[in-house]
């Protein structure tokens, strides 16, 4: 999805399973990392979530990174900040968050409407990073680093609408209750903002 999102002929893509023990030998193999989307949580005893956070403090400084959801709770957990299970229940459908910081890669600090599939939430950001994106659910959204050349998101800029839908339907009397499922379908009627934070993530790379 990313490769969609971001163009497959764009870059010289390389895919590591990290929850398999895949890693490049050093993390000047690769220019930039993309942490994506887990069922995992970061603060779970599974061994390879340990070794994931190893790798993102190796990588400090040494290779762009770019965190989204499961990513960019790892990358917060990984540089000092804090993770939990939220109170809250799950983030469902296309949310809109406002934007507190107006970066370089960015075209406007208008708000932007992406979609939502999560439960995990930080809570306390890193000692040096900034918050880039929130809203009142989800008030660590987005994050930007000073202190290094990475940023990271919650929402998914990778779902296509469809892929999100099924995803509701597929959590349809498991995870989410009729009356939510409805309402995260219903979110997708309106347009989002999937190729605008995809070319800032492009322009964030290039630059």
């Amino acid at each position: 999805m990313f490769m969609e999102l971001l163009g497959r002929d764009a870059y010289d893509w390389r895919v590591f399973a990290a929850d398999e023990g895949e890693y490049p030998t050093a993390p000047e193999d690769c220019d930039a990392y993309i942490v994506t989307g887990s069922s995992s949580g970061v603060y779970d005893p599974d061994p390879w979530i340990g070794q994931l956070l190893d790798f993102l403090r190796a990588a400090k400084g040494r290779a762009k990174l770019v965190g989204v959801c499961f990513g960019h709770q790892a990358m917060a957990q990984a540089f000092g900040g804090q993770v939990i299970k939220s109170p809250k229940g799950w983030a469902i459908g296309a949310h809109e968050y406002d934007l507190l910081s107006h970066e370089p890669w960015m075209d406007a600090a208008s708000p932007i409407r992406l979609p939502a599939s999560h439960q995990d939430q930080v809570v306390v950001k890193p000692p040096g990073a900034d918050i880039m994106a929130a809203s009142a659910f989800t008030p660590f959204a987005g994050l930007v680093y000073r202190d290094q050349p990475a940023i990271s998101i919650q929402p998914h800029p990778e779902f296509q609408p469809a892929y999100a839908k099924a995803l509701i339907e597929a959590r349809r009397g498991k995870v989410y209750a009729d009356l939510e499922a409805d309402r995260g379908i219903a979110t997708y009627d309106l347009p989002d903002d999937r190729h605008r934070v995809g070319g800032w993530i492009r322009a964030f790379l290039d630059g």
